[in-house]
């Protein structure tokens, strides 16, 4: 993780906010049952009317209103509710109604015949990072972020050693440094009009036709597998889309989480099915609350 010792004031009251989150989430999500407030308060070990006030500021709803998102039938709501075609969200619109889509446009990609090579040559820094959803480890190179993993629930190890594999002739050097401001756009710990995070996507071909796809799905929506099959020219190849969107490297911006089972199941995630509901949930509620 990155040491308090090296963050701004600003930084560590971010990084306090979010585990403080972190740790809510995790409860509320691991509880069959509604919790009262002044349960997850209590074990935040903050007063119910201060969480109360902080949780509501970061999410945009109250803890009770949150635990409504995280309900395990909300995927169908939202299927049936916020549902995107994704070769009209454009002209519709919607790709303006999520900060997301604002931030995080500019991308590229490599070339096919660099990928072919593994990743030989390429530079790719990584760092670990406090993030809403849990401990992050993001990767980059020069042209931006190339890997972005959530560890809540596989585990550290697992997380860099599965990164590391989808490049196994690049080389790797620790730099945060590197990657912090990204990191921070990424995340929203800070408010900077105008700067981007920037995206380099490593994959093959099809892979890459895939996550444009998922880019085109605006934060608080979703659509289905065999949607992003039609978009990408191939609607037969539902299973290859799902792999193709399994395999997506940067987790987040890229938001394979948006993408759903047509019967409204959530379907798989790689990083843990736990942070695939924390992740709709915080959308839902946070675009809920600009649609008011």
């Amino acid at each position: 993780m990155t040491h308090a010792s090296d963050l701004s004031e600003f930084d560590r009251d971010n990084a306090y906010h979010y585990g403080v989150m972190r740790r809510a989430i995790e409860l509320i999500d691991s509880s069959a049952d509604p919790l009262a407030l002044d349960h997850i308060a209590s074990e935040m070990g903050m007063s119910a009317a201060h969480f109360q006030r902080l949780f509501s500021r970061w999410v945009g709803v109250s803890p009770k209103r949150y635990q409504q998102y995280l309900m395990m039938d909300h995927a169908r709501i939202l299927l049936t509710e916020r549902f995107t075609t994704l070769g009209t969200a454009h002209e519709l619109g919607l790709s303006g109604s999520g900060r997301l889509h604002d931030l995080f446009l500019r991308w590229e990609a490599m070339s096919p015949g660099d990928f072919a090579r593994k990743g030989a040559g390429l530079k790719i820094a990584w760092g670990w990072f406090d993030s809403p959803f849990g401990p992050a480890l993001v990767m980059g190179t020069d042209r931006g972020i190339c890997g972005l993993a959530f560890s809540a629930e596989m585990g550290e190890d697992e997380a860099m050693a599965d990164l590391r594999c989808r490049w196994p002739g690049a080389q790797f050097f620790e730099n945060p440094d590197m990657l912090h401001d990204w990191v921070k756009i990424a995340f929203g710990a800070q408010d900077r009009p105008g700067e981007t995070a920037p995206l380099y996507l490593i994959g093959a071909p099809f892979q890459i036709k895939v996550w444009e796809a998922l880019l085109r799905i605006p934060s608080g929506y979703v659509t289905t597998y065999s949607e992003i099959a039609q978009m990408v020219g191939s609607p037969k190849a539902v299973r290859a889309v799902g792999t193709a969107v399994g395999r997506n490297p940067v987790s987040w911006l890229i938001p394979c989480h948006r993408a759903l089972r047509k019967s409204g199941g959530l379907g798989g995630y790689h990083w843990g099915i736990p942070v695939k509901r924390a992740l709709l949930a915080y959308e839902s509620a946070r675009a809920d609350v600009l649609e008011c």
